[in-house]
């Protein structure tokens, strides 16, 4: 069985570890440290962290990927899968398998590099995106692919729908691409195309604007719903967009977030605003 160090961090990243267990020896799970959440500001581990304790793997939460190198560069391993990770490895490190580090990358490389493949395309009203599994490299997603598949968007699907369909793509397609390296090798083509990159998100860029084109608005509510929520400026305060429809060429609001508020239908936050207003 081979050998195998795993680096994730977010939800995403979930499936592919649990299919790397299942494949390979996993000698540790690299993740981000413990985050301050919620209203509380209690520290909590990454979903990769805690499905990693649940299934008995070693957890490492390095402040230096070098250093964390430096420790382990004597240790022979077979391959390092990444995915959903949130910070860029070492030259040294993704040298430091006997076959290779794989990312696991939800677009359709050259598209879409970066943090934010997944939200950038629904927001971009793309019909189409995917799942690459590439070999990294020092640059950023540019290394050569070991598998790809397009995946069609639903006219509907959120970003929290998208996110689990590739999610689950992507851990069947680093399955099959351990299967291969075991069997004798990866075989990989480079990146072509035109390429574009994402970056984080800001809260600038979840603000829309409700005299945008209809397809525009439904776009960027379904890019960023559950979470973090579209914002708009209605009636004279910020409210967070959950849901929305096309109704005949005109863009309609479902069910909003107001300030301090739970999620609520439109109709019951007009009735509500009307009350306050008498």
């Amino acid at each position: 069985m081979l050998t195998a160090y795993f680096f994730g961090s977010s939800e995403f990243a979930v499936p592919s570890l649990h299919e790397m267990a299942r494949r390979t020896l996993v000698r540790g799970v690299v993740t981000q440290p413990d985050r301050p959440s919620g209203r509380g500001h209690r520290l909590t581990p990454t979903p990769v962290k805690q499905a990693a304790m649940e299934i008995g793997i070693p957890v490492f939460e390095p402040t230096s990927m070098r250093a964390f190198f430096a420790e382990r560069c004597h240790e022979p391993i077979d391959l390092i899968a990444l995915a959903s990770f949130g910070r860029i490895l070492p030259a040294e490190l993704l040298e430091w398998p006997r076959l290779g580090s794989l990312n696991v990358h939800p677009s359709l490389l050259p598209l879409y590099r970066g943090a934010t493949p997944i939200q950038s395309a629904l927001r971009d009203g793309a019909r189409e995106t995917g799942l690459s599994i590439m070999l990294m490299d020092a640059g950023m997603d540019t290394g050569a692919l070991v598998a790809q598949e397009r995946v069609a968007i639903g006219a509907q699907e959120s970003y929290g729908e998208l996110h689990d369909r590739l999610a689950v793509l992507g851990a069947r397609m680093l399955g099959e691409a351990i299967e291969r390296a075991q069997a004798g090798g990866l075989a990989s083509w480079p990146q072509v195309g035109e390429a574009s990159t994402t970056r984080p998100l800001t809260k600038e860029d979840l603000i829309v604007d409700l005299g945008w084109p209809t397809p525009r608005l439904l776009a960027a509510v379904r890019a960023f719903a559950p979470a973090p929520l579209a914002r708009a400026f209605v009636d004279g305060e910020w409210l967070k967009i959950v849901r929305a429809h096309d109704e005949e060429g005109r863009f309609a609001i479902d069910e909003v977030i107001a300030p301090n508020k739970g999620a609520m239908s439109w109709e019951r936050y007009r009735q509500m605003r009307s009350a306050v207003r008498g």
